[in-house]
């Protein structure tokens, strides 16, 4: 253990700091497919009783019209955060008519490229704009990739822990540039130990044919109806899943803010020549919202983003210059499809545990042989995590994965002692214990445990996740939810409905002219 992180661990253990802990902030961003009782996509419009996917801020939609996104509040308590996800899905399960929410992360099998609807936001400029988004996506990466699903979790420390540390450290930063240094910091380490999480808790080790359309690939055959890789973790975070040759080239430096905002900055502004021969726009018709080597901001993929509420009209970029970080968002986690919700409190736990470790612990700058190496690496867990004695790079040494895990977790026995103090629980602790249990025997992985399914049920991919599908649809049937919350998102609902029928009724100018300003303020 460094000096540093025993020191940070010291200060944050004394009682005031220990009270203030119990303030980390916890949200869910989970994503999930709708489709029919027989597994095949939603064609339907997202649901009316659902409110609007506009405006509503509870319940959207994400890239496919098909793909449903839950958003819950930030928490201080992440058991808070799962029990306001279960309330979402409870409501949506009740109002999905014949439909079910899929349970995995990858689709099952997909309707022709043509048919799968992109999602549709109503007639303002400001919803054709998240259309035209999105058709763009579909022109760059294809529709199939619009519905792929997945959990992001969101995480912020407190300012007074930021504070604390900044005193004892005698930063003579600005609060708003220490704390933002602090969580570019917390990247870097989440850059060099994700794999961890991929091989936790990826869960995705096997797609349906259809999903591939013909594209070359290095996976094996499982069935007539299946393809998989015998070692995979997630398939969704590998090379299948969304790729894009133009961010090729785009390696945001996460050494200090500025560097990571300039070079987003550069990519909405760059003309990428593949996209330039697409053109903005065909007869009339908007395609994309430009031709750059990113539409938007969010159009980066990457395994975590630095985070900062925008004002209105406000870009991300923009509100990260002038306030800094505010939170950090891990999009690298796969929708466990035994559970209900994707994801359950233990795994919480591990995460608040894994992020504030990244937090604390020593952090120096990525140099030009790591940052490539901790890419690998996350590539190597995700395509064969599970492959016994496999080697990964640390500072260029070969290094036993499942060694250096163990290591790792032992290294957050100490924040998840934190944590547990803090909460006056043993929740962390004993998360951690659960996933050295999978570091010793990788077939209580929820990878392995999905092959183990598909081969004891001698059922394709798609097969299991139906089956799961419409288990978890029945489970979040009973109980139902109380009716005082049934009556609290009817509301939400019909506010919804009511905030983006008064946003259409307003004056417009046309929508080439609001375009011409989006595209004036993205420069």
């Amino acid at each position: 253990m460094s000096d540093t992180y025993s020191r940070r661990l010291a200060l944050l253990s004394q009682p005031e700091a220990l009270a203030q802990l119990k303030h980390c902030l916890h949200g869910i961003e989970r994503e999930s497919l709708r489709v029919e009782r027989n597994g095949r996509l939603a064609l339907t419009p997202h649901p009316a009783a659902l409110g609007s996917a506009l405006t509503h801020g509870s319940i959207t939609t994400d890239y496919s019209e098909a793909l449903l996104e839950f958003i819950t509040e930030p928490h201080p308590d992440s058991a808070q955060t799962l029990a306001e996800l279960d309330d979402i899905h409870r409501f949506t399960v009740a109002n999905l008519d014949q439909e079910v929410l899929w349970s995995p992360s990858m689709p099952g099998h997909l309707p022709k490229e043509e048919l799968i609807p992109i999602g549709e936001y109503g007639t303002s400029n400001v919803g054709l704009l998240k259309h035209v988004y999105r058709k763009g996506l579909a022109v760059r990466y294809g529709k199939t990739m619009q519905c792929i699903a997945g959990i992001h979790y969101n995480f912020s420390i407190p300012d007074a822990i930021w504070t604390v540390l900044k005193d004892a450290e005698n930063d003579q930063r600005s609060a708003i540039d220490y704390q933002s240094a602090r969580y570019i910091a917390l990247i870097r380490n989440f850059r060099r130990y994700s794999w961890l999480l991929m091989y936790l808790f990826g869960a995705s080790p096997a797609i349906d044919i259809s999903f591939l359309r013909g594209r070359e690939h290095q996976l094996e055959v499982f069935d007539e109806d299946t393809l998989y890789l015998p070692y995979a973790t997630s398939l969704r975070m590998s090379d299948l899943g969304y790729q894009s040759k133009a961010q090729a080239g785009l390696t945001p430096c996460y050494n200090e803010l500025s560097s990571y905002t300039d070079s987003l900055r550069c990519a909405v502004s760059t003309p990428y020549p593949p996209y330039q021969e697409i053109g903005s726009k065909k007869d009339g018709e908007w395609l994309q919202i430009n031709t750059n080597i990113l539409q938007i901001e969010n159009e980066y993929y990457s395994t975590m983003r630095p985070k900062r509420i925008t004002l209105e009209g406000e870009h991300p970029v923009d509100a990260l210059t002038a306030r800094g970080i505010q939170y950090v968002e891990a999009r690298c986690i796969d929708i466990n499809p035994f559970l209900p919700l994707g994801i359950d409190l233990p795994q919480a736990r591990f995460l608040d545990t894994f992020l504030l470790f990244c937090a604390l612990q020593d952090s120096p700058l990525l140099s030009d042989t790591e940052c490539p190496a901790a890419t690998a690496n996350f590539l190597s867990v995700v395509s064969q995590g599970r492959k016994p004695n496999l080697q990964l790079d640390r500072l260029g040494e070969q290094v036993s994965m499942r060694e250096w895990g163990l290591e790792l977790v032992e290294q957050m026995q100490a924040c998840a002692q934190l944590l547990d103090n803090s909460y006056a629980t043993t929740e962390h602790s004993e998360a951690l214990q659960l996933q050295v249990e999978k570091l010793n025997n990788p077939d209580l992985t929820p990878s392995a445990q999905v092959l183990a399914s598909m081969r004891e049920q001698q059922c394709s991919f798609s097969q299991f996740a139906l089956k799961q599908s419409l288990q978890h649809a029945q489970a979040l049937k009973t109980p139902a939810l109380e009716s005082s919350k049934v009556a609290h998102y009817q509301e939400l609902a019909k506010q919804s409905l009511h905030a983006q029928e008064q946003i259409e009724q307003q004056p417009q100018c046309s929508f080439d002219e609001f375009m011409d300003d989006f595209l004036a303020g993205v420069k």
